[in-house]
Formats: structure tokens, C-alpha cells, sequence
């Protein structure tokens, strides 16, 4: 069993949004561009997306664009109601927690706030489920940190008959490239990339790199890359791009398994941009994005991470380039016509890391 996570120097976070780099396509609408339905069925409206994405791109860019208010609604989160109900019998309740990105200090006060750890760090939640929807590194001062964490929690809740489970992100796939190819280049269609620069251009931390060992390249390369629990579809990226990779949760998660397993740096790229996609399900069109995934994998609702809330509300940005006042964030996001539920509070932005129990009473 791994070691507990220390707490590591405190880093003061500046209020911007400087920091947070995505590809300039994610401005563009419709997930379904070179790819194909599995088992070759046409997917709907496929005309309409044909040049939605660009044949290749290199997930490398900066800045989001402005994103305008939508169809989206803000959960406050009740301070009082913490604490873990008592089960009697059957699985406990589950909580679902958004991207992390190092920020270890915000993630065990969070945790502790729902009343999963104590005051020691350790698991006092009994048979409560937990599952971490990805991106625990990158950006923050302890991405390690988060790791170790996430698996000492794993053990401790397991003895205690719950769990603590997590989702492959497009950092863990970042993470997993930078230290497996380095500099090596990659065919990314928009010239040359390597998984190096775009792990330091994207927040890289040196004292990650220095700190992984081969414990944690295993766990993160085991991970699953969606779940479906409770009727709630997990998955960490707001895009359809899960459908290139099988036709049921389990061939998903064991393609993408196989892809990681066969070291290949190009596939593993290809992934890892794919991942890297956002934003498919705001705006028009959106609903019926979130409903191919349900109703190819199951569920009534897709819970996600990967965007941050309040670029899907346009609270940040403006038209001149210029940064905004730090974004406030209560709590989830519903939006496209109730169907999805957004986690990624923007805490690498000065925003809110979110814990959320499970389902939302709204």
C-alpha cells in the first residue's frame, strides 16, 4: 500500500486565468469529425459536423473563448448538510469529485467538509462510494500528492466497505506520455508535438516528475475511462470522442487500456487529444450530444469534469482577451436540458474544488 500524501510547502494561488491552456478548436461545435460510429452505424446529423474538428491539431494552444450564458443552472451546495448518512443496508451514498490538478490542501478540506475523511486524512465514511472523475495533476503544487492520497483513500475505504474509485483525464494521459516519451515527436496532423512541451505548456510541475514512480504510472495507466453508477453516467471530458473507442463501457475502458498498454506514442497522442476535446454539450445541439453517449452506454444523466464552470458560464473572459474578476462558484452546474452536470469548479483559476453527493435534489 502506498504511503499517506503529506500536505507540501503552501503556495499562494493567484486569482487569473493565464494559466489555463487549451487547443484554440474547442471553440468549434460538434464532436463527430474523422472518426466513425462503432460497428459503422451513421451517427446523427453526421453531415452537419464533417469539419467541426480539424484532421489533427496539436492539444498545445492557449485561452479559451468567451462562452455565452446557456441552458445551465447552479446548484447551491447546503454547508449544514454534511456528514454521512447511516446505511442500513445495500451500497452507500456516492459522491463524485471534480478535477483536482494538485491542489491537495483544497481537496482534503473538501473531503473533509462531506464528512469522508477525519481530521487525521483517513477514510470515516463507512460504505460511501467515492469517485474522482480525473485530472489530479498538473497546474497546483502537489499532484503526487493527490495521487497517493486518492490511493491510500482507495484501501481505506474498501476495508471499510465502500470505495474510492477514479477516471482516467487528459492529464493523466499527459502525465503518462511526458514520462514515457519525453521529446520524442508525435504525429499530431498541425506540425510537430511532443508530449513534453505540451506537459509544461499546460501546467507541468517539475516536483511531479521528480516525485512519479512507477507505482503511480501503473495506477494511472489502469484507470477507466467512464463508469455508469446510480444512472449517472461518469466520464471526465465534455465530448462524444468516447464513442470512437467501443460500443459498451467495457469496451471503452479495455480499448483505451490496450492502447496505453501498447506504448505506442502516436496512439497514445491520439488518445490524449481526443480526451482533450470540450464543450460538446452546451449550446445548440448539446442535449442531443449528451443523449448519443446515454444511449449508447446507459444512464439518465452524464456527470463530467474537464470544463471549468465558469467558462460554461461565461463569467470569465471578454471579447478583448482581457481577464476578468475571479469567478465565483457555489456549486455544480446542470445544463443541456438537465441532462449533463458539470464538476470542474475552476479551482486552478481561484474557483471552488467541488465534492458532490449524489443525485442532485433539484
Amino acid at each position: 500500500m502506498t504511503q499517506g500524501a503529506g500536505q507540501g510547502p503552501e503556495t499562494e494561488r493567484a486569482a487569473t486565468l493565464r494559466d489555463f491552456r487549451v487547443p484554440a478548436y474547442v471553440h468549434e461545435t460538434g464532436p463527430y469529425a474523422d472518426s466513425a460510429q462503432p460497428g459503422g452505424a451513421v451517427r446523427p446529423d453526421e453531415e452537419a459536423f464533417d469539419e467541426a474538428y480539424p484532421d489533427g491539431y496539436t492539444p498545445t494552444q492557449r485561452d479559451l473563448p468567451v462562452i455565452n450564458r446557456g441552458d445551465t443552472v447552479q446548484v447551491a451546495v447546503d454547508p449544514a448538510s454534511v456528514g454521512i448518512p447511516r446505511q442500513t443496508e445495500g451500497p452507500g451514498p456516492l459522491f463524485v469529485v471534480g478535477d483536482v490538478h494538485g491542489y491537495l490542501d483544497e481537496l482534503v478540506a473538501a473531503l473533509r467538509e462531506k464528512g469522508l475523511i477525519d481530521a487525521a486524512g483517513s477514510w470515516c465514511a463507512g460504505t460511501a462510494r467515492l469517485w474522482f472523475l480525473g485530472d489530479f495533476t498538473d497546474r497546483g503544487p502537489d499532484g503526487i500528492g493527490v495521487i497517493d492520497l486518492v490511493m491510500r483513500l482507495s484501501a481505506e475505504a474498501a476495508a471499510a466497505g465502500g470505495y474510492c474509485k477514479a477516471l482516467m483525464g487528459n492529464h493523466e494521459l499527459l502525465l503518462l506520455g511526458a514520462k514515457r516519451f519525453g521529446d520524442t515527436p508525435v504525429n499530431s496532423g498541425a506540425g510537430t508535438a511532443t508530449f513534453q512541451a505540451a506537459w509544461l505548456l499546460n501546467g507541468g510541475q517539475k516536483t511531479d516528475m521528480d516525485r512519479l514512480q512507477d507505482v503511480h504510472l501503473q495506477w494511472m495507466s489502469r484507470l477507466d475511462a467512464m463508469e455508469e453508477v446510480d444512472g449517472h453516467l461518469l466520464v471526465h471530458s465534455d465530448t462524444t470522442a468516447y464513442l470512437d473507442y467501443g460500443d459498451s463501457i467495457e469496451a471503452v475502458n479495455d480499448n483505451v487500456r490496450e492502447t496505453l498498454t501498447r506504448n505506442d506514442a502516436d496512439e497514445v497522442w491520439d488518445v490524449f487529444r481526443k480526451f482533450t476535446k470540450r464543450f460538446s454539450f452546451r449550446d445548440e445541439g448539446g442535449a442531443e450530444h449528451v443523449r448519443s453517449l446515454l444511449d449508447m452506454y446507459g444512464g439518465t444523466r452524464i456527470v463530467h469534469g474537464h470544463s471549468p464552470i465558469p467558462y460554461l458560464l461565461g463569467d470569465v473572459g471578454s471579447e478583448d482577451g482581457e481577464d476578468s474578476a475571479s469567478p465565483v462558484v457555489e456549486g455544480p452546474h446542470v445544463y443541456a436540458e438537465g441532462l449533463a452536470i458539470a464538476m470542474d469548479g475552476g479551482v486552478t483559476m481561484a474557483g471552488k474544488l467541488l465534492v458532490q453527493q449524489l443525485p442532485l435534489d433539484i
